[in-house]
């Protein structure tokens, strides 16, 4: 299996604008944004869909929503709001295969879910 470009990014093979970076996570802006705030919260260690993560990360998974609120908060569009989502496969709007979850926010968003 070839390197996913988010590996290329952990690996500091291709630049990133990295906003966030622990022990097992890293985030960054996403090149083709799709609200003002838009970055990526990326586990280093790779599972390519959310299928794929086995129980005994569920930790991880946790870090990951941890890390997208502490930012939110941190740059300050926790309290008008924000959204994060995660793509699973083809059918679920998916492109890189290595599980990531957006972070959006900073206006008013649509299209969402109740």
């Amino acid at each position: 299996m070839s390197d996913s470009i988010f590996e290329k990014i952990i690996n500091r093979q291709i630049p990133a604008d990295i906003v966030f970076e622990s022990e097992d996570i890293i985030a960054f802006r996403d090149i083709a944004p799709q609200a003002p705030v838009h970055v990526l919260f990326v586990p280093k260690h790779r599972f390519d869909t959310l299928n794929d993560v086995p129980d005994s990360e569920a930790l991880m998974l946790g870090r990951l929503m941890l890390a997208a609120q502490a930012y939110a908060k941190s740059i300050g569009i926790a309290d008008d709001g924000y959204r994060v989502v995660m793509n699973c496969n083809r059918h679920g709007g998916q492109t890189v295969f290595h599980i990531h979850m957006h972070l959006l926010g900073g206006a008013p968003l649509t299209g969402g879910f109740a």
